[in-house]
């Protein structure tokens, strides 16, 4: 490592901590010759290869510019862009491969995409995998309103969803009518009707010991 300051080609690392969740190393490095101090960057290279055979470093600017073309005129922040390029660079790393195909980079793309924009992500798919009529566009459109379908089906944890209504007692005829019997176990509900049984009762009782 070349000293900035003096070309110097030697130079002593004095500290070593990590950047970017671990994904790089960042050294404090001091020159012996000209007594200056620099710091450094390590980080594992992502070639990603082209269709031509050309292989090139892995660039998350170029994914946040091309996401920001199929995202005009949406609502859509620079920072949602920095953090999606993040989550697809996130992704191609985790297969734990040093190359990787550039078609699987603009996959990597579509799923984040498609969670942050559906139509931004419609105009990016009808590009990256070449949308030739209307039937394709209908085809990806009803792939979309299936996921929607499948995020609202009630999940089996929390049981199926209930509108209001569609309970026992919530619309007429499933509860007990005026006329009924109480349920096993109650007693005639509380009020003056309920007392004057218990005297009567009560009366009923006195007038037997006698």
């Amino acid at each position: 490592m070349y000293c900035p300051y003096c070309r110097n080609p030697d130079s002593r690392v004095i500290d070593s901590r990590t950047a970017e969740d671990g994904a790089a190393i960042r050294r404090r490095r001091s020159c012996p010759a000209c007594g200056r101090r620099f710091t450094t960057q390590e980080t594992v290279i992502l070639m990603v290869g082209k269709r031509s055979g050309v292989t090139e470093p892995f660039n998350r600017d170029k994914i946040v510019r091309g996401v920001r073309r199929a995202c005009q005129g949406r609502p859509v922040s620079e920072d949602q862009l920095a953090i999606l390029a993040q989550r697809v660079e996130d992704t191609i790393r985790g297969r734990g491969s040093g190359e990787v195909p550039s078609h699987e980079v603009g996959l990597a793309i579509l799923g984040p995409l498609r969670d942050l924009d559906e139509v931004a992500y419609l105009r990016f798919a009808s590009v990256y995998r070449g949308f030739e009529s209307l039937a394709d566009f209908e085809e990806e459109i009803a792939g979309l309103r299936r996921e929607h379908d499948r995020r609202w089906l009630p999940g089996d944890e929390d049981g199926p969803r209930r509108l209001a209504g569609d309970g026992p007692g919530d619309r007429p005829g499933d509860g007990p009518e005026d006329g009924d019997p109480p349920p096993a176990g109650q007693g005639p509900p509380a009020g003056r009707d309920g007392r004057d049984d218990r005297e009567t009762a009560d009366k009923q009782q006195r007038a037997a010991a006698r």
